[in-house]
């Protein structure tokens, strides 16, 4: 190492000019090579002549480099870089390009349908639910808020609230988020919630409602006597319905849902998207509703005079007080309000639960269709919503029980059942019957394919219906309950024939016309005596 040290400081002291190095016999790659003091000697030199200020590695020598063949199919180096450069600008346009595609189709939100600024409170409960809508304030604090992602197909619901400008918006439906709904449980369907509460100042400031009333929980408390006992007049898996006197007297029925995994939320939800906006006589009305904390309560009407279940199957002596005129009535009113709901409204609104005990009467007998917690909102672009099978054993339609799939025409079959119910006085569904009438549609269509459609009139109703009569309730009753959903009628059709004085059976020309064939084998089998 010494000896290499000195020769290379006698080489700066003793720098080789260039009449020397060329006059050497070794060819130059030799020397620029093979000594590495020669090449510094030639660098130094040439710096201090300054003749050449160019270091070794010129434009010469990067030509010479970039002109050399590289491995990559023999092409020159050259070739080879301008290709990468090429393939890498290419590369990046077409990202670019990919990127403006996307921000273009996506659909910019109107102003009117924006969603309102989301702010949470700090003293806010976990999340109860997972479809519930956006609950926002105007004039305090929110209340609640939520963010819907892939919603399923329903109505989009705002209750402003506020201390002095009280109104629910329905705002306009998402209609391009049609096509995300599984509804499955979809109307599909997930949103982070934050329910406050509190507000600061005491219970929170919930808004009256423009179709019906804000209620504290204090007054429901007082109006139900601390929800007694004494003043339980429903209960079942969605909580318990209470009857109530408000300050000016007012009867109504108040709904306490309850809370489990949410289910209290998703019930106030449906409700308030169903029969907020609904007016009919055959519905009963959602006066208003209390959210205070964690409890979520409906307040409806109260109608007086129990529901059909009761007077059906409860203890109501040997004799009936449900007349055939009472129990026609009661039939039709029913299927006006299902008429309502499926071809009055849009979206229109699938019931899910028609069943006896969801049909209130008041002291007229005039009947409403009450518990909404099951509907189903169906746009009229859809023909149906596939969604998690609920419902009561006994009236749920198979073509739904089987695959899911759901419309109006569920709730078609379902009021035929209803329709035998309330003429045989028999459950949908009874095991303490022999094999062959447990089923009950099964058990009527025997009896009527054997001409013996007088024994199918429940023995309770002292006075029996005229044979013309009883024809034509069993066979509305039968069209309802069609294996073949699409052969069952509407309930606007429903009511036509229900309504009318004469029922042709063998003119095929008019089942044509009304657009429904007559059910199973009811053209040969049903000829009842007149």
């Amino acid at each position: 190492m010494d000896c290499q040290k000195e020769h290379v400081k006698a080489v700066f002291k003793n720098p080789i000019s260039k009449e020397e190095l060329g006059a050497t016999s070794l060819p130059p790659p030799f020397l620029l090579s093979s000594s590495p003091s020669v090449k510094w000697n030639v660098q130094v030199n040439q710096a201090v002549e300054g003749k050449d200020k160019m270091p070794f590695w010129n434009a010469s020598f990067l030509t010479q480099e970039l002109t050399q063949r590289s491995s990559v199919f023999g092409l020159r180096l050259w070739v080879v870089i301008a290709i990468c450069v090429g393939t890498a600008i290419v590369l990046i346009l077409f990202l670019l390009s990919l990127c403006l595609a996307y921000r273009r189709r996506r659909p910019f939100p109107s102003p009117s349908t924006r969603k309102p600024l989301k702010r949470h409170l700090r003293d806010a409960t976990p999340p109860v639910s997972k479809e519930i809508v956006e609950i926002v304030s105007q004039h305090s604090p929110p209340l609640a808020t939520a963010q819907i992602a892939a919603a399923p197909p329903v109505a989009e619901v705002q209750v402003h609230l506020g201390k002095d400008d009280h109104r629910v918006v329905f705002t306009d439906h998402q209609r391009q988020a049609l096509s995300s709904t599984a509804s499955g449980e979809s109307r599909s369907t997930s949103a982070d919630v934050m329910l406050s509460p509190k507000v600061p100042g005491g219970a929170p400031e919930v808004s009256h409602l423009g179709w019906g009333h804000w209620y504290t929980l204090r007054e429901l408390e007082e109006a139900t006597g601390d929800f007694s006992h004494e003043n339980v007049i429903g209960e079942g898996g969605y909580g318990i319905v209470y009857r109530g006197v408000l300050p000016d007297n007012t009867e109504v029925a108040i709904k306490n849902l309850l809370n489990n995994r949410g289910q209290a939320e998703k019930e106030f939800k449906v409700e308030v998207e169903a029969i907020g906006r609904v007016r009919h006589k055959n519905l009963v009305r959602l006066l208003g509703y209390c959210v205070e904390g964690a409890h979520r309560m409906l307040v409806y009407e109260y109608v007086d005079n129990g529901n059909l279940d009761q007077w059906l199957h409860g203890d109501v002596g040997d004799a009936s007080p449900l007349t055939w005129e009472i129990r026609m009535n009661i039939i039709l009113g029913t299927a006006k309000g299902l008429a309502y709901l499926h071809e009055g409204l849009e979206p229109k609104v699938v019931h899910r639960d028609v069943k006896s005990s969801n049909i209130l009467l008041d002291r007229q007998w005039n009947s409403k269709v009450s518990d909404f917690g099951l509907a189903k909102l169906l746009w009229s672009e859809r023909s149906y919503v596939t969604t998690r099978v609920m419902g009561t054993f006994g009236y749920v339609a198979p073509e739904y029980a089987s695959t899911g799939m759901l419309n109006e025409r569920s709730d078609v079959y379902s009021f035929g059942v209803l329709i035998m119910e309330i003429i045989s006085g028999r459950s949908p569904v009874d095991y303490s019957r022999p094999p062959g009438e447990v089923n009950l549609v099964e058990w009527l269509k025997n009896l009527v394919g054997d001409r013996k459609s007088e024994e199918v009139v429940d023995h309770k109703m002292l006075e029996k219906p005229s044979s013309k009569a009883l024809k034509r309730a069993l066979l509305v009753a039968l069209r309802c309950v069609d294996p073949d959903a699409l052969k069952r009628p509407r309930m606007g059709h429903v009511i036509h024939m229900l309504e009318m004085d004469e029922l042709m059976l063998r003119d095929d020309r008019r089942y044509g016309r009304e657009g429904f064939n007559p059910p199973f084998d009811v053209q040969n089998k049903m000829k009842m005596k007149a």
